[in-house]
């Protein structure tokens, strides 16, 4: 199988403008992304999509590989779609989070061995390193499974609901994709749906028109940087 690795990086964040260029200990965040992905030896490309010429020129700029996407696209799956269409002959497509300067070779390698199984479309990873403070946190994403390790649902609630006292293993989903290239073209095509703006989360749109998503068992996880008072979590890491 050949595997494409793409890293959107979007300039205009609403909380966090330009953060893929912000410096982390002497490198930009989007070149630790790349570098991180690039040192797993696991993909045959890796590509950086961008909508904006700053993130471009800074990627050439250490010798990476980047693509302008258009700027209307509403989310990291549909900047990966549009740059699939110049990848023709690739079988996975791994969706890297420009914000995960940390991203770890290990989660990277569960998350393709997912697709050794041939029946799966999508997956994505989950993690059982969840407390009573992640559970209630609408930004903590949680996912039930069915019997196959595929996801019954990704909800900010706490699910499923403790009615009864047995303790539940809860999961949290930890946001990295995969997808077989033929699906991803598939996905980019279909209508939104009220649920997944009802909870914004898009996965819920492709598992509304029928997509199963396995999800893989990490007890790995890497900070993401969404706001400033995040970087500095990741920059201690750094240094450890």
């Amino acid at each position: 199988m050949k595997k494409l690795a793409i890293i959107p990086a979007r300039y205009a964040s609403t909380r966090f403008p330009g953060k893929p260029m912000i410096d982390l200990a002497g490198k930009s965040m989007v070149q630790r992304v790349w570098e991180g992905v690039m040192q797993s030896g696991l993909f045959e490309e890796v590509v950086v999509a961008t909508d904006d010429d700053r993130i471009a020129n800074h990627v050439a700029s250490f010798d990476g590989k980047a693509i302008l996407t258009d700027e209307s696209h509403d989310s990291g799956t549909d900047r990966c779609g549009e740059v699939l269409q110049e990848y023709d002959e690739y079988d996975i497509v791994v969706n890297i989070q420009g914000d995960e300067p940390l991203v770890n070779v290990e989660q990277l390698r569960v998350l393709i061995e997912a697709f050794d199984d041939p029946n799966v479309q999508i997956a994505t990873l989950g993690s059982p390193k969840i407390n009573e403070s992640d559970i209630q946190d609408p930004n903590r994403i949680k996912i039930v499974l069915d019997q196959q390790s595929d996801a019954l649902y990704f909800s900010r609630s706490a699910i499923p609901y403790q009615r009864n006292t047995e303790e539940y293993p809860f999961l949290k989903h930890i946001g990295l994709y995969g997808f077989r290239s033929v699906v991803l073209k598939e996905l980019v095509k279909l209508t939104p749906t009220k649920l997944e703006k009802t909870e914004s989360l898009e996965q819920l749109r492709w598992m509304f028109y029928g997509y199963k998503i396995r999800v893989m068992e990490t007890q790995i996880e890497t900070p993401n940087i969404d706001t400033p008072e995040d970087v500095d979590a990741v920059l201690k890491q750094l240094k450890v």
